[in-house]
């Protein structure tokens, strides 16, 4: 749903994007069949997967066979650096992302961070992000580079808010960590908690399939 939402951001305000997708070894790549028909439903110019082998460290719940967590309560989300955290991912989607920019001599990079509801990942922090900005104008030809973060003060209630009133048809979207067999969101861990407390909030219904969802 971030990612969904900041694609439809940045058409909003002028871009021609070309999305970006990672299949790293993910244990919800259901999220890339859907990636593809968000991408399509908001007008992307070009949708690239790109494979990355994360499963190859391992350390993560997300990259290995380590149980995700369920049932937890908002303390407890944002609470630490969760198992569900993939060592330095967002530093590497956005190094692939920014390769891609040059070739494509583009000087603006939107990536759907967020540092409100989010599950204590270190890669979301605004300073990271301004830190990777740095390193990009250093590193390559594009030394007016901005990486833009445009839920990066948005609570999840107001991501969905926001790509609502783009359009953003979020029961295309996919979120879940753990998805059953055939796609349907678990409705138990941190990210379908979350998700479901952002609409929750604004008295709607999330059109996503789940197993189950607390009520």
């Amino acid at each position: 749903m971030d990612s969904a939402t900041c694609l439809a951001i940045a058409r909003a305000e002028g871009f021609a994007p070309y999305a970006l997708s990672f299949r790293y070894g993910q244990r919800h790549a259901v999220e890339l069949a859907a990636a593809a028909q968000v991408a399509a439903a908001l007008g992307a110019v070009e949708h690239r997967i790109v494979d990355i082998d994360l499963r190859a460290f391992g350390g993560s719940a997300l990259t290995s066979d380590a149980a995700v967590p369920k049932d937890r309560d908002q303390a407890s989300i944002g609470e630490g650096v969760p198992i569900t955290y993939v060592p330095a991912r967002n530093t590497i989607f956005l190094s692939y992302a920014l390769a891609w920019a040059e070739v494509l001599d583009c000087r603006d990079l939107f990536i759907g961070v967020n540092a409100l509801d989010y599950s204590g990942y270190p890669d979301c922090r605004p300073d990271f992000i301004a830190a990777f900005q740095q390193m990009a104008r250093l590193g390559t030809t594009l030394h007016d580079l901005t990486v833009h973060t445009p839920l990066a003060a948005l609570t999840k209630r107001g991501i969905v808010e926001r790509g609502l009133a783009l359009g953003v048809d979020f029961s295309l979207t996919r979120t879940c960590y753990d998805p059953a067999p055939d796609g349907a969101a678990c409705g138990r861990c941190d990210a379908c908690q979350l998700r479901l407390k952002g609409f929750r909030e604004l008295g709607l219904e999330d059109g996503a399939p789940y197993v189950s969802r607390e009520s």
